[in-house]
């Protein structure tokens, strides 16, 4: 399993609400996470299958920026 990360512009859970049904439409997707208390909001993905290109994509299209860390 491969751990991913990102640091993002996500700042609410209404943010995280808008960024879910594009996360989870990813195939191979275990599990995920955004850490609103970090400073970098950090997104941490854990998969079998998704690249961190298709992570960050469904972050972009859902409106929000994500940047491999």
């Amino acid at each position: 399993m491969n751990t991913l990360k990102f640091k993002t512009n996500i700042k609410c859970g209404n943010c995280v609400a808008a960024v879910t049904p594009h996360i989870n439409a990813l195939s191979g997707i275990d599990s995920w996470i955004v850490d609103l208390k970090d400073p970098n909001r950090t997104l941490t993905v854990k998969t079998d299958e998704a690249d961190a290109e298709s992570v960050k994509k469904a972050v972009e299209t859902a409106g929000y920026k994500a940047e491999a860390v």
